[in-house]
């Protein structure tokens, strides 16, 4: 079930949340004190051209009760569609104001993602960064398809932490198909998708300054330290952005086009 926000609104067919860091929390505590189990995407423009290519990516993308806009592309094809938006809401920065947020309420966290060994370390960065927040559990799981089995085991494993919220890091587009699948066995009030956030935070890969994460700059920064990586998935950019405009351009007609067919009904 999606929830019904003051700034949902469709790009490029993907709808979105365009709501602030504090109002998503109060969201999720919402959920959470109404003993609701959902799951939420941090979405960006390489993540909403998967969606274009890949219905199961789509579809799990679409049935999240939020979508939360990463990536300055996002924000800008807000502006150009000329829609009211609160900014970027980033999987990293959200997650750290959650687990500081959490420690009122008593949030208890899971981290489930990462390759060998960065789950453990990013617990406890983040228990020293936040003290008193407190880590339910945390599992890696390996890097190959899990028989149902395993991911029968790994299931009862978080389930037996009783966590409050599951940080899911296995990247764009298997945690949302991950998230997706496991809504309603996962017994948590929130899964949530934050993708590299767990080897930044971790200590593993080096996050971009807080000025240039401000001026919008973080795909560069990335881009020039990780160029292998994330050249191919940056050739989606100008697409989304041509995507976008085709949008604001079909929308137009459409009003042209009723508001001429309305004057052509009045004069007859």
């Amino acid at each position: 079930m999606r929830e019904k926000t003051t700034g949902s609104k469709v790009i490029l067919g993907i709808r979105f949340d365009l709501i602030g860091w504090r109002e998503a929390f109060e969201i999720i505590n919402g959920w959470r004190a109404a003993g609701q189990r959902r799951y939420v995407t941090i979405t960006n423009p390489h993540s909403v051209m998967l969606c274009r290519r890949d219905m199961a990516m789509r579809n799990a993308t679409q049935s999240a009760s939020l979508t939360l806009p990463d990536g300055v592309g996002i924000v800008l094809a807000a502006r150009l569609l000329g829609y009211r938006n609160a900014g970027r809401v980033t999987g990293p920065e959200f997650m750290l104001h959650c687990c500081d947020w959490g420690r009122e309420y008593g949030y208890r966290h899971y981290l489930y993602g990462g390759g060998e060994g960065v789950a453990e370390k990013l617990a406890d960065r983040l228990s020293a960064a936040f003290p008193g927040m407190t880590i339910a559990g945390y599992y890696c799981p390996p890097f190959r398809p899990l028989s149902e089995k395993e991911d029968a085991g790994i299931v009862e494993r978080i389930n037996a932490a009783s966590p409050d919220i599951v940080w899911v890091g296995l990247g764009a587009p298997k945690q949302e198909k991950w998230m997706a699948a496991h809504l309603g066995r996962v017994e948590a009030t929130a899964m949530i998708g934050v993708g590299a956030a767990f080897d930044f935070h971790a200590g593993i890969v080096k996050w971009a300054p807080a000025w240039i994460r401000q001026m919008g700059l973080e795909w560069l920064y990335r881009l020039i330290k990780e160029p292998r990586r994330m050249w191919r998935r940056n050739l989606d950019s100008p697409l989304f952005m041509a995507g976008v405009i085709c949008q604001r351009t079909v929308r137009a007609f459409r009003a042209t086009a009723g508001r001429t067919a309305r004057e052509e009904e009045y004069d007859s």
